[in-house]
């Protein structure tokens, strides 16, 4: 009776049929392929290892997203300045370059959920005698990345307020500015503080402080997400965040040694398409086996 009721009232099968696929799809539809773009001179959220393979928590968290979710992840390395227009150009489809969450920048992208915090640390070379006080007042020359948080923080509290500051110098990447550092050419170099850990294990450079600005890293997406990319990615984000692949990425890239990402990756990389549990796990094991 209530079939042949329904069937008598024009356009109601229409209706229901429209209803139950806003039930049964998921809110979100990201596009098949997502292109991504970084500035992959960032250990331990992104680089390319030996093997030409996009590396780093970043890069390994949202190929994670991205296969989960049965969607394929393209890495496009731009210089980190160029992010930005890049997103807004539409060249790339999302941001990860362990990005901070700022006003300027949440007024032309969206930003997902928060992944990380961190502040900013001041490396000078392993034999220098100076203390953060020194290295930010001291006359001496002062690195950071171009366009970054850490470049503006350095121009607004030390070189407009005239603090002693021989020069502030500018780089397009993270390791041209340490490979200055470590070649005397710069005396200072400040890098958000993961990455300024992840450089300190690797080069005659140390850590004599910190910069205490609370930063919150994000992903960008283009502004008004056109793309519907956001709520896959902060589902998975919350998703991941309460499983064992979290840790594991975690002790891979902040515990592990990154001197190992070259042969773990080779060894465990391909598990991404088969089974990503397996893949963080292995990965994890690998980078910080003795």
């Amino acid at each position: 009776m209530i079939l042949k009721a329904i069937k008598k009232i024009p356009g109601v099968l229409l209706v229901l049929t429209f209803l139950l696929t806003i039930i049964i799809l998921p809110s979100w539809a990201a596009p098949e392929k997502i292109i991504v773009g970084t500035s992959a001179d960032w250990p331990p959220f992104e680089w390319v290892d030996s093997n030409n393979n996009f590396v780093g928590f970043d890069m390994d968290l949202l190929k994670v997203i991205a296969k989960s979710n049965g969607y394929d992840v393209e890495i496009l390395d731009i210089g980190f300045d160029s992010l930005i227009p890049a997103l807004q150009s539409g060249k790339v489809d999302l941001l990860a370059a362990g990005m901070t969450l700022t006003e300027e920048r949440a007024a032309v992208a969206d930003a997902s959920n928060t992944y990380w915090s961190g502040n900013q640390g001041v490396l000078v070379r392993e034999d220098s005698e100076l203390n953060i006080a020194t290295a930010l007042s001291g006359g001496n020359s002062i690195g950071a990345q171009r366009g970054t948080t850490q470049a503006d923080w350095l121009e607004d509290n030390l070189v407009q307020k005239g603090v002693n500051v021989k020069s502030l110098e500018l780089y397009e990447t993270n390791d041209l500015g340490i490979m200055d550092l470590v070649n005397k050419r710069i005396e200072v170099f400040v890098a958000d503080t993961p990455a300024a850990e992840a450089f300190e294990k690797t080069n005659p450079i140390k850590i004599v402080g910190t910069i205490n600005t609370e930063e919150q890293y994000v992903f960008y997406v283009q502004k008004g997400d056109p793309k519907g990319i956001l709520p896959m990615v902060n589902e998975g984000l919350t998703r991941i965040q309460m499983s064992s692949i979290w840790n594991n990425l975690v002790n891979a890239y902040f515990i592990g040694d990154l001197t190992k990402i070259s042969d773990c990756y080779a060894k465990f990389g391909s598990l991404l398409d088969e089974d990503v549990e397996a893949f963080a796990k292995n990965l994890a094991q690998c980078m910080m086996s003795q």
